[in-house]
């Protein structure tokens, strides 16, 4: 006769004889440890465990602005990094090129002072005196002193000079993959947009303000420095948990930002030196060699035509 708790279970196949030492079926089983599981946890279906809690209402626009604000940071360094380029490259443009076309500037006034005395005609006459002036145009404000001070304010070689700091222009107009790396870091890291409060912000802006400088320059030492600096310095507060509204707040600043950013980028693309940029991305400082070299010819061709009219 079988006993009730064998009826209560699902069939199974005979089992085989049992060997020496092993519990009779006639004879009830060893009680099982208290943690094994039993029949009724065997059939019990795997998704039984407990669900995971819901997810706060506001967790995925807290990762929305997660999202936007690291896409906010990588879009001003890449900015920032052509605004720098700009930057060098109008700078080393008039340092390096800017004897250049003051003489071609003298010679165009020589050339057409020529032909108006050889011609005494009143509308070369006319010509010869506009060319004159072009050679000698009425300084603006960054000629005056020297570079030091423009529309905006002090320039940071400027200020360099009131602080007794030694004033190092840029060697290129790109710098090193180095620098950029650095650079890039550095911003990820301490950018003021990561900021939960207005001290840690102001610190922050500090902060940056010198690794743009640096980066400016293209001052790997500065950066590294800088690069130590930020790790040694107290550690960020974890971002506070965010009611809806001023998470909606925070992505329509974003917004409101990158828009602003966008249109300034637009302004450097489209300038002069810009353009000249998107023509030798891969290497904007060999075109400031590659316009030297045309400058040159066209000196040559400008004293070649003068020598002729002089003869």
């Amino acid at each position: 006769m079988t006993s009730p708790e064998a009826e209560s279970l699902p069939a199974a196949p005979a089992p085989e004889e049992p060997s020496q030492g092993a519990p009779s079926a006639a004879k009830p089983a060893a009680e099982p440890p208290a943690d094994a599981p039993g029949p009724a946890d065997a059939a019990a279906p795997t998704d039984a465990a407990p669900a995971d809690p819901p997810p706060r209402p506001e967790e995925r626009l807290e990762k929305a602005v997660r999202a936007a604000e690291q896409a906010l940071i990588e879009f001003e360094i890449a900015v920032e990094t052509f605004r720098v380029e700009v930057e060098n490259f109008s700078r080393l443009h008039h340092q390096k090129l800017g004897p250049m076309y003051t003489r071609l500037d003298e010679l165009d006034a020589q050339i057409a002072e020529a032909r108006a005395a050889r011609t005494g005609d009143a509308e070369d006459l006319r010509l010869a005196r506009e060319a004159r002036a072009r050679v000698m145009p009425m300084p603006g404000v960054e000629e005056l002193f020297h570079g030091w001070i423009d529309s905006e304010g002090l320039s940071p070689e400027g200020a360099s000079m009131l602080n007794d700091q030694p004033v190092r222009p840029p060697q290129r107009v790109r710098p090193s993959a180095d620098a950029r790396r650095l650079y890039r870091d550095l911003v990820r890291k301490a950018h003021p947009d990561l900021a939960q409060g207005e001290a840690e912000r102001t610190r922050r802006d500090a902060f940056i303000a010198r690794v743009n400088h640096a980066y400016t320059l293209g001052d790997e030492e500065a950066l590294r420095a800088l690069t130590a600096e930020w790790e040694a310095g107290p550690a960020s507060e974890e971002q506070p948990p965010s009611r809806s509204e001023e998470l909606y707040a925070r992505l329509e600043w974003l917004a409101e930002r990158k828009e602003m950013l966008t249109l300034v980028a637009k302004r450097l693309e489209d300038g002069a030196i810009g353009s000249m940029l998107r023509v030798a991305q891969d290497d904007p400082d060999g075109l400031l060699d590659q316009i030297a070299e045309q400058l040159l010819a066209e000196v040559a061709g400008r004293e070649r035509e003068l020598a002729a009219l002089l003869e």
